[in-house]
């Protein structure tokens, strides 16, 4: 019997490594670590076991190995000199002997054990030839079977595992049944606690610009290159590509003849609008064209640092470059860098004229100035008192109705304000802080005369 279990096991190690491709040694590495667990229930914990396979018999053999003593005071460890002498005729006090113990009994015992282990072993080793063959493979497109759905999560048969297309990846108007074809992207193999996850992906930005890396031979010969692309999943896309040779235009390339490369690409995501963007250094040109479909009629910088754009546009491309529920803009912006805002023509007017009078009422204030000359003031684009008092004397007497002493008047005016207003700010930051609210009530008392 204990023959025909050992063959067993030594025809099951030879199937395991011939059909998991796992190694021989760990199988039976992980067989006399199961034999030497199962003697030691008999032996006890501190027994000196020495127990496997014997690869060349097919034979399960183990021995206890002890210290010859004259007296025996830990049995588990130690022999008289007279037992140690039945299993080696030459050894002497102080000396270890081998004694053979009978593995029948454990046979079974150490199969069953070994077998669980093999079976643990086998996943583990599984998962991690699995995890070495996916792990490079990450942004690589690849293609599978819905095996089954669970709450949502979509999990993908790709041949040798399975992968999972969870539903915060999925495009939100697609539908899957069982044993429909998906194509995706390997956004990430993790190795956790709970085993090996293959996560896919059809909402990332890298899947669509993995899919035009397919479907356009330029990009893989380094001709084009895609900068960035921004996503809504399965309604717009932007995709900022550029050019390294002057004989290829970017974005022909990627559309195709008659559109047929893109339209590839439209088709596999569910009809997902795509704006191709060229690139440029010019960063306000930029944004004028990252908000196509729109045509961008200027675009003007209102925070350098903050990176803040306004951008003006022709009443009728005011709800184009919006978009649907603010998409188009808050793509554009994505795609910059750059908080982009909007206004139409008619708004840019009405803002305008705003400015003008907000401007005209602020000059008026200045002794020598009249609505009728704060007005041109304004038009040659002193907005502000601080602007009137750097002019040059001249350039106020080239208008009409301006003389050298009304000149002289207005600008000594506009300095006056200047500095009772630089005087009155100083005040306020150098006067304790009681008396700062009081202060300010000055001012504004001041500013109330001043209309």
């Amino acid at each position: 019997m204990a023959q025909k279990d050992s063959n067993s096991l030594m025809l099951a190690l030879e199937q395991l490594e011939r059909e998991k491709g796992i190694s021989k040694d760990e199988i039976l590495e992980t067989i006399n670590q199961a034999l030497i667990s199962a003697l030691r229930k008999n032996y006890g914990k501190t027994a000196q076991i020495m127990a496997g396979l014997n690869t060349e018999t097919g034979e399960l053999e183990g021995y206890l190995q002890k210290r010859v003593v004259e007296e025996v005071i830990t049995p588990e460890l130690e022999t008289t000199l007279e037992e140690a002498l039945k299993y080696n005729p030459e050894v002497k006090i102080g000396e270890d002997v081998y004694i053979p113990i009978d593995t029948r009994y454990y046979h079974r015992i150490a199969a069953q054990a070994a077998k669980q282990n093999i079976n643990n072993k086998v996943r583990d080793l599984e998962k991690q030839k699995i995890y070495k063959e996916y792990k490079p493979r990450e942004g690589e497109i690849i293609n599978g079977l819905v095996h089954h759905i669970a709450a949502r999560d979509i999990f993908v048969d790709l041949g040798k595992t399975e992968a999972i297309l969870p539903f915060s990846e999925q495009i939100r108007r697609e539908h899957y049944s069982m044993n429909q074809r998906v194509k995706a992207i390997i956004q990430r193999v993790d190795k956790e606690n709970r085993g090996l996850q293959i996560i896919l992906s059809r909402r990332s930005p890298d899947f669509l610009k993995a899919l035009f890396e397919t479907e356009v031979p330029e990009i893989s010969e380094k001709l084009i290159e895609i900068k960035a692309v921004v996503r809504d999943a399965g309604f717009r896309a932007k995709v900022l590509v550029s050019s390294n040779s002057i004989k290829v235009d970017p974005v022909g390339a990627c559309v195709g003849v008659r559109g047929s490369r893109i339209r590839v690409i439209m088709n596999e995501l569910s009809g997902e609008k795509i704006d191709l963007i060229p690139f440029i250094d010019d960063e306000l040109t930029l944004i004028a064209r990252a908000l196509s479909p729109a045509i961008v009629n200027s675009v003007r910088v209102l925070d350098k640092e903050n990176k803040v754009a306004m951008v003006t546009v022709s009443d009728d491309q005011l709800a184009i470059a919006i978009g649907r529920e603010g998409q188009n803009i808050r793509l554009a912006s994505s795609l910059t860098g750059w908080e982009i805002k909007v206004e139409s023509e008619t708004q840019r007017a009405e803002a305008n004229k705003k400015e003008r009078e907000a401007a005209t009422h602020l000059l008026v204030q200045i002794d020598g100035v009249g609505l009728k000359l704060a007005e041109t003031l304004v038009t040659m684009g002193i907005t502000t008192i601080e602007q009137l008092a750097q002019q040059d004397e001249a350039i106020l007497q080239s208008l009409e109705g301006i003389g050298e002493k009304t000149a002289q008047k207005i600008l000594a005016g506009a300095k006056k304000y200047v500095a009772d207003a630089l005087a009155k700010e100083e005040a306020h930051n150098t006067m304790p802080e009681e008396n700062n609210a009081e202060a300010a009530e000055e001012i504004k008392d001041d500013a109330e005369e001043g209309k």
